[in-house]
């Protein structure tokens, strides 16, 4: 079972990829997670976040099975990450490599940008995840205030807004729902009513898919 799960920003899609993945024994990658560890790796060895090559070479050794989600969260490295994910060349090392992980053992839950539209366009299923840009503003500030840093709301909308902007008119692997994914609205949901939903989603769509493998032997 392979689950994709796309969205922008503080949708939940992270929170609820790894509730799902626990819930059927798969293995969870964040590859947003990925794209933020080449761009730490890059500032760590002083190496310029626009040089192309050294991304790929980094991006190439990148440990999948060990990344650090308190550390990779700070702000610098999110901003750092936004230079060095729209390259073509990273993005093409880090698709096959995700696509490799996602292929062994039972499957895996990963979320992000472009999973459903390119990463696994085959997914056994396909979940959008959004809500709106108020009810994103209000959870990543609360976020960031449960970590005990102060954040202002109206800053941190205005973030989520640049980085909407800048994750659906990228030219490479834009974010954008996916034709056969299921759309997902948190808005006005909580953790356990998102999650419930998402169980339901995947179930049905695990049958419709075994159906339609039954009907094609």
């Amino acid at each position: 079972m392979i689950i994709a799960i796309d969205g922008p920003a503080a949708s939940g899609k992270g929170t609820l990829a790894r509730r799902l993945a626990a819930h059927f024994g798969l293995r969870h990658l964040d590859t947003g997670l990925v794209y933020r560890a080449v761009a730490a790796r890059m500032l760590d060895i002083g190496v310029p976040l626009e040089d192309a090559a050294e991304a790929e070479a980094v991006a190439r050794d990148i440990d999948l099975g060990s990344l650090d989600r308190v550390a990779l969260s700070v702000h610098e490295i999110g901003e750092a990450a936004s230079l060095v994910a729209p390259m073509p060349a990273v993005r093409a090392v880090l698709r096959d490599r995700q696509r490799s992980f996602a292929m062994e053992g039972a499957g895996a839950v990963l979320d992000g940008r472009d999973i459903g539209t390119v990463v696994l366009p085959d997914a056994t299923v396909k979940l959008y995840v959004t809500a709106d840009i108020a009810e994103r503003a209000r959870r990543r500030t609360d976020e960031i205030r449960g970590r005990g840093t102060d954040a202002d709301l109206m800053t941190v909308r205005a973030d989520l807004e640049r980085r909407d902007r800048r994750d659906t008119g990228r030219t490479v692997a834009p974010l954008t729902r996916a034709r056969d994914a299921y759309l997902l609205d948190t808005t006005g949901m909580d953790i356990e009513a998102a999650f419930r939903t998402a169980v339901d989603i995947v179930n049905q769509a695990s049958a419709e898919r075994s159906r339609a493998v039954g009907g094609n032997a």
